[in-house]
């Protein structure tokens, strides 16, 4: 059963993943095609069984502003299927993919019958409120700039791959990709990505963005939000 392959229903009962695999339907996207469009009343979960997806919203100017990317294994859509409210945001394909939808109805029957899918989803969403909380006090307390050095120390925390004391983020984050996550433009991610290269604490290296001073990067974005991620 294609089922098996959804991180979220790891070791349920068999019993269970045979009824929910009755339900499950499946659909393939190009990439740049939208999944879900924000205000939808569609209340389905998503799995992302196949490729890479991301959540934006749009401000009143049309400026995208990304939540979000989820990667293979990944679900989204939890929130309407919870409350049946409409979307709170958009979901776009960014590579060929290939997502099963769950209704809700049965989503919820899930919840109630397998406490282990109930617990996984509130990690999810205690991710999502941390998150949230981050990006609250980042973009009502720092400025681009640090904002920048901020998202690339969460990159590389996240993505990186450590070899001989440096860090390796790849591929290379694309400017406008950095810009729509934290609120800003691309000339100022340009220009903050330039003065890291001069101070030396990142450069680009064959189809890798380096961070050469991972320590350094940490006490810039410590400097101004008295933590470090």
């Amino acid at each position: 059963m294609r089922i098996d392959a959804i991180p979220l229903f790891k070791t349920t009962s068999e019993m269970f993943r045979t009824e929910m695999d009755k339900h499950l339907r499946w659909k393939s996207f190009r990439s740049g095609q939208e999944i879900i469009n924000r205000e939808d009343k569609n209340s389905d979960l998503f799995f992302v069984q196949k490729g890479k997806v991301r959540i934006v919203i749009y401000t009143v100017s049309g400026r995208e502003v990304t939540l979000d990317d989820i990667e293979t294994g990944g679900f989204f859509g939890e929130l309407a299927a919870i409350d049946k409210e409409p979307r709170s945001a958009s979901v776009i394909a960014l590579e060929e993919s290939e997502l099963a939808f769950l209704p809700a109805e049965k989503f919820k029957e899930g919840l109630k019958k397998e406490s282990q899918v109930a617990f996984r989803i509130m990690q999810r969403m205690a991710m999502i409120i941390r998150h949230a909380n981050e990006r609250i006090v980042e973009l009502s307390t720092l400025g681009a700039n640090n904002r920048i050095h901020a998202e690339i120390l969460r990159l590389a925390r996240k993505n990186g791959v450590e070899k001989n004391g440096k860090i390796y983020i790849s591929p290379i984050p694309i400017h406008s990709d950095i810009a729509a996550r934290i609120s800003t433009v691309r000339e100022t991610v340009a220009r903050a990505m330039s003065d890291l290269s001069k101070q030396k604490i990142v450069t680009r290296e064959n189809g890798s963005l380096v961070v050469h001073d991972i320590k350094r990067l940490e006490e810039m974005v410590q400097d101004v939000r008295g933590d470090v991620i």
